[in-house]
């Protein structure tokens, strides 16, 4: 690993235009690479009296007295406002956003790079990029004038306009004709009351009582976001599917595709209605429960189909021009007896308290109607009410458990069956539960968007347009983040070797094996390399210690920036992301 530890010098050169010579005076890090010399540029002091880099110079040489005229005035975090807006620009993104530079871009690229710093209201960003409460080199970075908490709303609104060629140009980058496009829908609950697509819906954050936005987001198969869009909260998942599907082929023009959807998206209904005769336009879902049973109770989903392997291929009359490729994972048929016989287990706990209430000596429940309502409340908290036989009377409850029913849901215990309209020429059986199982790549978006980096929520805004920016702010931040995860892997936790483990897995049902680099990552909380391994948030952390520090001369009025060394796990960091800090 070569080492840039070397010294460091003011280096000053000439040149001469139309007979005026011209100075630039130069701070340089000297250092030796596979016995080369080079140099490193940390600053340019042209712009200081003569005097200044004169005395600079002087006191770099050890000529100066100790202590030394300087005076370091402020130190801004910096390492990380390096690696994510040096990343932004290498995805070329703030071109993407427009292609001139304008206030509004700059402003816009600030609001990317501080989600993911610092995720908070448009208020602490706006106060986090002024010069008297800066609280990184970011606003240096993007030359920002005190820009306010209007300044940025502006911003918002100016980047809304452009969302879909934003998009469109994502698209034309990560998606092509004929590709997977992997969609999933999930929202955040809201606390205020003013926009309209605020509404009470199926919340999918448990929160009861509150109301919520729901937002769609299209992924390439890799997981790389291309798309959202904001639906108002009672919208039901299904419902949004339309308006994505004209969006990939109209909007971006990608006449062949495949949408990849999980059950409650791409529905029976949904297929019917906007999907089956498009040309051009196939899916993989996956069906539900009570349809399985039918399937199971129509013969063509049995026991026997998994004597040899875990994955079978079958087709029914119900689905015409499909293929059901039905799957049965032991680990998740353990799992979901384990937790059957748990709640059967509690809900015979509520009925016992209510049979004996029955028999209590004082003031004992009494009336078949007040029975039910009482049993009613007991059966419906854990589900399970359809696995037991109730009978009432007016002085007694009894209670046991249906066996037939119950073993019969155990018979279908982790057995999940994918449908796709896709021909086997095109995608085999494996290939096509493999594409199924890549929705979780989504859910991984929607967890650092909602909850883990770029906390999308609480939504500090009242006005639908507002909204609808912040979101897909968000995605941008999410889409930068997700390339900064890729060439960061080794030193994250994430196992950027799990795809080359994919021989060890015996069937594509199994869940995916872990790398043994991952294991070991995990276990020592270090490399190969003897390399700390951090999270996200832990290793962005790390990078700003390296601040860009402001000094000035005793007795002088300007100021130059100069950054601290970097570490040497801060300077393999930046080697990894193909950046200088």
């Amino acid at each position: 690993m070569p080492s840039r530890n070397g010294p460091v010098h003011v280096a000053t050169t000439s040149r001469t235009y139309k007979g005026k010579v011209y100075k630039t005076h130069l701070l340089r890090r000297t250092y030796r690479e596979n016995g080369k010399v080079k140099h490193q540029t940390l600053g340019n002091l042209s712009h200081l009296p003569k005097e200044v880099v004169e005395m600079i110079r002087a006191h770099l040489r050890g000529e100066a007295t100790a202590g030394g005229p300087w005076q370091i005035v402020r130190s801004l975090p910096h390492g990380h406002v390096a690696a994510v807006l040096g990343t932004l620009k290498e995805l070329e993104l703030d071109r993407m956003i427009s292609s001139r530079r304008c206030p509004q871009r700059d402003l816009v690229v600030a609001m990317i790079v501080s989600r993911i710093l610092c995720p908070g209201s448009k208020l602490a960003c706006a106060r986090a990029l002024q010069q008297e409460t800066m609280s990184s080199s970011l606003a240096l970075e993007l030359g920002l004038q005190e820009p306010g908490e209007e300044d940025l709303y502006k911003a918002m609104d100016w980047l809304l306009e452009r969302q879909g060629r934003i998009e469109k140009k994502l698209a034309k980058r990560h998606l092509e004709d004929g590709t997977l496009v992997l969609y999933d829908v999930s929202g955040s609950y809201y606390t205020g009351h003013c926009s309209k697509l605020v509404a009470y819906g199926h919340n999918k954050d448990g929160k009861r009582g509150f109301p919520q936005i729901v937002y769609g987001l299209l992924c390439n198969p890799q997981g790389c976001p291309v798309s959202i869009e904001v639906f108002a909260g009672n919208t039901a998942d299904p419902n949004t599917l339309e308006a994505q599907i004209k969006k990939v082929r109209q909007r971006f023009g990608i006449q062949r595709v495949v949408f990849v959807g999980d059950r409650g998206m791409i529905t029976s209904k949904r297929i019917e209605e906007e999907l089956r005769g498009v040309e051009g336009l196939d899916w993989i879902t996956a069906l539900r429960a009570d349809t399985i049973r039918k399937l199971a109770r129509d013969g063509l989903v049995e026991p026997s189909l998994f004597d040899e392997r875990n994955l079978a291929e079958i087709r029914s009359p119900d689905f015409p021009g499909e293929r059901l490729m039905v799957c049965r994972n032991p680990a998740l048929a353990a799992e979901r007896t384990r937790k059957r016989n748990e709640l059967l287990a509690a809900t015979e706990k509520k009925f016992a308290e209510i049979a004996a209430a029955t028999r209590r000596p004082k003031r004992p429940l009494r009336g078949k109607e007040k029975i039910a309502l009482r049993v009613a409340r007991a059966r419906n908290q854990y589900k399970m009410g359809k696995h037991f036989i109730l009978e009432f009377r007016e002085d007694r409850f009894d209670y046991r458990r249906d066996q037939d029913n119950i073993a019969a849901e155990e018979e279908l215990d982790g057995i999940y069956v994918i449908r796709t309209s896709l021909e086997p020429s095109i995608m085999g059986s494996e290939d096509t539960v493999r594409a199924y199982k890549d929705l979780s790549k989504v859910e991984r978006a929607f967890r650092s968007l909602k909850t883990v980096d770029l906390k999308i929520r609480p939504i500090h805004h009242w006005l639908e347009e507002r909204i609808r920016a912040h979101v897909f702010l968000c995605m941008l931040a999410y889409y930068v983040e997700w390339h900064l995860r890729q060439k960061l892997a080794p030193v994250l936790f994430d196992d950027e070797l799990r795809e080359d483990c994919e021989h060890l897995r015996q069937s594509i049902v199994d869940p995916a094996p872990r790398s043994q680099c991952a294991k070991d990552k995990e276990r020592s909380k270090r490399t190969a390399d003897h390399w700390p391994v951090h999270s996200f948030q832990t290793l962005l952390d790390d990078l700003g210690t390296l601040t860009k520090n402001q000094i000035v001369v005793d007795g002088g009025r300007e100021a130059f920036y100069q950054l601290t060394q970097p570490t040497a796990y801060q300077q393999h960091v930046f080697d990894l992301i193909e950046l200088t800090p």
